[in-house]
């Protein structure tokens, strides 16, 4: 054998129990890491959910001030209807006249779920 190899061997062997508490130490240090790990999977799973949201409410939000900016100058306007795969989601505009009613101030607010998610402003002319 290796000189050394012996005397280690036999110093493993007169340590007993030890084994058993290196097993407990290191179980208690995989809980710790595996719920650590967890938390920042939900959180990433949360945060992706919000991401989704802001993006699909900001598609409406432009797709209305679109429509909005095609049509012959009004006094209101009435929203797209919002397509079904968009399915919770609400759109409702708000016209400001200003400047003797030749400018509007035209604002998009989309909701998902009754809550303000995204708004757009925007003007249009009366020309």
């Amino acid at each position: 054998m290796f000189p050394g190899i012996k005397e280690l061997v036999e110093k493993m062997n007169s340590e007993k129990g030890s084994s058993l508490i290196e097993t407990i130490v290191a179980l208690a240090l995989l809980g710790i890491i595996s719920v650590a790990f967890l938390g920042a999977l939900a959180t990433t799973s949360n945060s992706r959910l919000i991401a989704d949201e802001h993006v699909s409410a900001r598609i409406l939000a432009e797709s209305q001030l679109e429509y909005i900016k095609k049509q012959t100058y009004a006094f209101s306007y009435d929203p797209v209807p919002i397509p079904a795969e968009y399915a919770g989601y609400s759109a409702t505009i708000d016209v400001d006249n200003l400047r003797n009613g030749n400018i509007q101030k035209i604002t998009v607010t989309v909701r998902h779920h009754d809550k303000d998610i995204e708004t757009l402003e925007s003007y249009k002319l009366n020309r």
